[in-house]
């Protein structure tokens, strides 16, 4: 028997609000679940389980026509669903009444459900939320029936307010395989038993690293499982080092530079760091439109030459600020920090650094 194990679809949902790209991002959402769905077919899956929030909210009729014609296109696959925290079961929620094919199979219960599929040899045990919470241990005595059948445990969840998780009572309750979602990062639970699948497509920019779906394959009612990874796009962090040589232009160079060598098609969110001319101050709006930029933070020093300085203000109050870290001067982040921070205070009262000869600096027109 072989099963995929996809969570955390999050259809509707619109990562990146407010950014050019955005439209593009929510489409691809249901891009990469029709692509599970093709590879399904391809791989000739017998089970796809649907670990929670297939929608970022309660879907609406049009959203689960589509999502049904999908499912009409398997070919030998049993699908089982449950509802996440996103899409939970309210009254009105049209999950609630909805004529699906006859090779999906909903779990909408609110405690834990058993299903039986003989033709496969397989007990599924699953819940929905109906809430948007569910703060109680669901699992506390739980012990599934040893007999042939593979023993699948489906749930959404694992913090203290969804679902909460002991991987002692999990370990204890005699399941063969428990697919988990919730967390949108792939990640392994408890080894050879209980894994995220994380999200097909990353949602939003917490979401770094790969995306995909797990692939299972039961023999003996042992279980082998890998991932398939899919995304179309990442979510990556980068640091962009500064020197005390950079300028606006060959910032931006290496900025480009940067989203050029690891993908145009990615998202990023960008830090600066080291030591700039202090004459330079990097304006990082500007570089948001090197790329799929979502931040750009600077954490760059000004590069102020304290021996020149001290002599320079010697017996001034910039010289005896200087002199107050001591010789050797700040130790420690906080106390460099404030002294950076203090000498751009006294050197530059008005916030703007002093022009320096044969410097242009750029302005908002340019």
């Amino acid at each position: 028997m072989r099963f995929m194990h996809i969570a955390d679809v999050h259809l509707g949902a619109a990562p990146d609000h407010g950014y050019p790209w955005a439209k593009a991002r929510g489409k691809e959402l249901w891009e990469g679940f029709r692509r599970c769905i093709a590879d399904a077919n391809e791989k000739k899956v017998d089970l796809l389980l649907i670990a929670g929030d297939l929608f970022d909210r309660r879907p609406e009729i049009k959203e689960l026509n589509e999502v049904n014609y999908l499912f009409s296109t398997l070919e030998k696959t049993v699908v089982v669903l449950i509802a996440g925290n996103r899409d939970y079961l309210e009254p009105s929620s049209p999950y609630l009444t909805y004529q699906w094919n006859e090779n999906v199979i909903t779990i909408f219960s609110g405690q834990l459900e058993r299903i039986r599929l003989p033709e496969l040899k397989l007990e599924i045990y699953g819940m929905s939320y109906h809430h948007r919470e569910i703060s109680e241990p669901v699992m506390a005595g739980v012990c599934a029936k040893k007999d042939e059948y593979f023993k699948i445990l489906l749930l959404h969840g694992g913090d203290a307010s969804h679902i909460p998780l002991n991987k002692d009572e999990l370990l204890d309750a005699g399941f063969d395989y428990v697919a988990l979602g919730h967390l949108h990062n792939p990640q392994v639970y408890i080894r050879n038993l209980a894994v995220y699948a994380g999200a097909p497509e990353p949602v939003c920019a917490e979401d770094t690293g790969e995306h995909g779906y797990v692939l299972g394959e039961v023999q003996r009612k042992k279980v082998h499982i890998s991932f398939v990874e899919m995304e179309g796009r990442r979510y990556l962090e980068k640091t962009v080092e500064v020197t005390e040589s950079d300028n606006p232009y060959s910032l931006q160079e290496k900025i480009s530079s940067v989203v050029a060598r690891n993908g145009a098609q990615n998202m990023y969110r960008i830090t600066l760091t080291g030591e700039r001319d202090p004459g330079f101050v990097p304006q990082v709006r500007e570089y948001l439109k090197c790329g799929r930029i979502l931040s750009v933070t600077d954490q760059t020093v000004p590069a102020f030459h304290l021996d020149v300085l001290r002599k320079k203000y010697e017996g001034k109050l910039i010289g005896r600020f200087i002199e107050s870290f001591g010789e050797g001067g700040p130790s420690g982040v906080t106390e460099e920090k404030a002294l950076y921070y203090g000498l751009e205070a006294l050197l530059y009262p008005g916030g703007q650094p002093e022009k320096k000869p044969g410097r242009r600096e750029k302005n908002s027109g340019d």
